[in-house]
């Protein structure tokens, strides 16, 4: 099968669509013709091969209660081992229709009300709030910004923070949303060695690991060490890879019987069984025969990712890009134009005419900070940064 017409520059009208990025922002507190990029979707039509194959299912007409065979989990299996070197096992596999519903079932499978849970803030919203709606409690092992540009692990307050709240849960996001670290081998052994050591479960949110640029590379947490697959529950899914967020397919592994049992039982409880037909259906056609699409859209976004870094430094100077590994998300610092939190969402919102996610939303850490998404056109990546751009020029004069 071959692609078809693969044009990342192709702007795509989305509004009057239902579309959660672009037609809701009157009803969330912005203005109606604000430009859109905040929630983590691409603005790019998918594999045309994945399209047809949906077509092909669409056509059949039924869409009756679905499973997945064998064909489904050897496409998933082959695109774990090609591209992340990681060999699963059918009997580790629960689906679930998302990784947000993945977390809160972990939340409630290994906790009870009451308990603390361990996240490094800032870090992906709903980490925070499956916890607090669980009637459980966040604890933050906040992430730390160096004189490198990077953020680090402060390893020494991960393992205070572990002993002090007698966490059992912690929740890893790798490749991190929204700071952009790939964490490495070393990293993920320091964290992996004391959650062993305390015996904590670790949950890794992977949803971003097809995402990595440079020399860095994604290690999958469960396959470092024997020891950490026993404590481990892998979140991935093809929805950030292929653009397939709104068919709600995600795969989580969990080499544990015991831990899979106690998941399981959960999803149970909340009264689900068989995922979305059209998201079975893209899930396997995307890992079978998306690779090509794949390929052709990381190279585009890491063109973007050089072109806003490029326009940041020459244009934009008074705000700093951290420098991303991975993911299509950019994290932005915003603290050197002196601004209350208030006073920026004016600047980009009123003023730019943007709708960024703020900082603040990721914890008290990310306050000073906008995340930015990348997976869009390159027309619309520079209009939104002229955008930027210009209320910026109008700030510093006035």
């Amino acid at each position: 099968m071959e692609e078809k017409n693969i044009n990342f520059d192709e702007i795509i009208e989305r509004r009057n669509t239902d579309c959660l990025k672009y037609d809701f922002a009157s009803m969330r507190g912005r203005p109606e013709n604000v430009l859109p990029l905040w929630v983590a979707d691409m603005d790019f039509k998918t594999s045309s091969i994945v399209l047809d194959v949906i077509k092909n299912r669409v056509e059949h007409g039924i869409f009756g209660y679905t499973e997945s065979r064998e064909a489904y989990f050897k496409a998933v299996s082959k695109w774990m081992e090609e591209k992340h070197n990681w060999k699963v096992d059918r009997k580790w596999l629960v689906k679930t229709p998302g990784v947000v519903f993945a977390l809160a079932m972990a939340v409630k499978a290994y906790t009870e009300k009451g308990d603390k849970v361990l996240i490094q803030q800032p870090v992906y919203y709903p980490f925070t709030e499956v916890i607090e709606d669980n009637e459980r409690i966040a604890v933050s092992n906040d992430l730390v910004l160096g004189d490198d540009g990077k953020y680090h692990i402060d390893f020494d307050d991960f393992e205070r923070k572990i002993k002090e709240n007698n966490i059992k849960l912690f929740l890893l996001c790798s490749p991190h949303n929204p700071v952009s670290r790939v964490w490495n081998r070393e990293e993920l052994i320091k964290i992996g060695n004391i959650c062993v050591k305390y015996d904590v479960i670790v949950v890794s949110d992977e949803i971003h690991q097809d995402f990595v640029y440079g020399n860095n590379k994604h290690y999958v947490f469960a396959d470092i060490k024997k020891e950490f697959a026993d404590i481990s529950v892998v979140c991935t899914s093809p929805a950030k890879t292929f653009n397939l967020a709104g068919l709600q397919i995600s795969n989580i592994f969990i080499p544990n019987g015991t831990l899979k049992a106690k998941f399981k039982k959960q999803i149970y409880a909340a009264g689900y069984s068989q995922l979305n037909t059209i998201g079975l259906t893209a899930c396997e056609a995307a890992y079978r025969y998306g690779d090509v699409w794949y390929k052709k859209m990381v190279k585009y976004i890491e063109d973007n990712i050089s072109f806003m870094k490029s326009y940041i430094e020459e244009e934009i100077p008074l705000i700093k890009m951290i420098e991303p590994e991975g993911t299509y998300l950019i994290w932005l610092d915003f603290r050197g134009l002196e601004l209350t939190e208030k006073e920026r969402e004016d600047l980009i919102i009123n003023k730019a005419g943007l709708w960024l996610d703020s900082g603040a939303i990721f914890g008290k850490s990310g306050e000073g900070f906008e995340r930015i998404n990348v997976a869009c056109p390159r027309d619309i990546l520079r209009m939104a940064l002229d955008k930027l751009k210009t209320a910026i020029t109008y700030y510093s004069m006035r």
